[in-house]
């Protein structure tokens, strides 16, 4: 058994002013009330909020406060994330840091998929996020919107990742799909999943976290909450060597797999429907996007056209166009013939 002891604090996050003092309160009491945890991971953008206005330098005064705070407590830390500008190019990230006991920064993960069209002005990440805690196990960090592209958790899970620790900022309808997300990943890649939200201008809360099985052990309501959560990652091995409920062994079907999927190679044609879709940008009123089909594909031979649709054959390829004008050959309906009913020695008729 590897137990481990990780909270997620769920708080009122503020847009207009800071919030790095609440967020070291409540530190302050989640420790005093519950001093067997040993790594609290906060929401995203818990300390300034979602206004990138607020963007901090690399290396600032908040990030020194938490440095501080986690030596004093003696647990890793991870301060949900900032808007922080480099200073050579001017470009903004989403950032998260991760502190260890000693108070040292020892990673830092930059938000892979910005919340585009909507987060707009702000820079996507291509370095993943995998640190070590000794003698527990492996944690990898994602933010938000990366977990809906179930490859930033592949990648994760293939460099041996057991704990996903996942700071979301929601405050929108969606948040019941991020839910069943957070369940799938953590059934897919066969790991924890901690997603940690906010409230306020940090979220709707909901705050959730998942084990291997893809059960949940604990789910937030929508007011404050801290809530320390003693894992044990040696499931997390054994399930992925037995499968979950002895059955699904996923990540080794995936290991030995007899397929390459073509679409991550830029180059192959393979997403040549994606390249059809339009901008991506915020819906206005009255739009007429996705309204209109013209969809490019290739027939398969040997395979039927997808329902509804009509393959031309032009010159040099082929393309799926709808099939608007098709029409079906008249049917007749059969006459329904009498229903003969033997009996001994008589004979009786009735129709259907």
């Amino acid at each position: 058994m590897t137990p481990f002891a990780i909270a997620g604090v769920q708080m009122h996050v503020n847009a207009l002013q800071s919030n790095v003092e609440g967020m070291i309160h409540r530190l302050d009491v989640l420790m005093a009330r519950f001093p067997w945890t040993q790594m609290v991971l906060f929401s995203e953008l818990a300390p300034y909020g979602p206004l990138d206005r607020f963007a901090q330098a690399p290396q600032n005064e908040a990030l020194d406060v938490f440095c501080k705070a986690a030596r004093k407590h003696r647990v890793w830390l991870i301060p949900g994330s900032m808007f922080l500008r480099d200073p050579d190019t001017g470009m903004v990230f989403n950032t998260s840091v991760v502190i260890n006991p000693e108070g040292e920064i020892i990673r830092r993960y930059a938000k892979m998929f910005p919340f585009r069209p909507y987060e707009t002005g702000i820079a996507a990440g291509t370095e993943f996020c995998v640190f070590d805690v000794p003698d527990v196990g492996r944690f990898g960090l994602s933010i938000c919107y990366d977990i809906w592209f179930p490859e930033t958790t592949r990648q994760l899970t293939a460099q041996g990742v057991e704990v996903l620790l996942h700071p979301v900022l929601t405050g929108t309808t969606d948040r019941d799909a991020e839910l069943a997300i957070a369940r799938a990943t953590a059934a897919q890649f066969q790991c924890y999943v901690f997603d940690v939200n906010g409230l306020g201008a940090g979220g709707v809360g909901k705050s959730l976290v998942v084990d291997p099985s893809a059960h949940v052990l604990h789910q937030s309501a929508g007011q404050e909450d801290m809530f320390p959560i003693e894992v044990d990652l040696s499931t997390v091995r054994r399930q992925r060597e037995t499968g979950m409920k002895g059955l699904g062994q996923v990540l080794k079907s995936f290991r030995d797999r007899s397929v390459d999927f073509s679409v991550y190679d830029r180059n192959s044609g393979t997403d040549d429907y994606l390249k059809t879709l339009g901008p991506l940008e915020i819906p206005q009123q009255g739009t007429r996007a996705g309204l209109h089909v013209d969809v490019p594909a290739e027939k398969v031979q040997g395979e039927p056209a997808f329902k509804g649709m009509a393959f031309d054959t032009l010159t040099g390829g082929t393309s799926l166009q709808p099939a608007m004008n098709t029409q079906l050959a008249p049917t007749t309906e059969p006459t329904p013939q009498p229903l003969k009913v033997e009996t001994q020695g008589s004979e009786k008729q009735s129709s259907g």
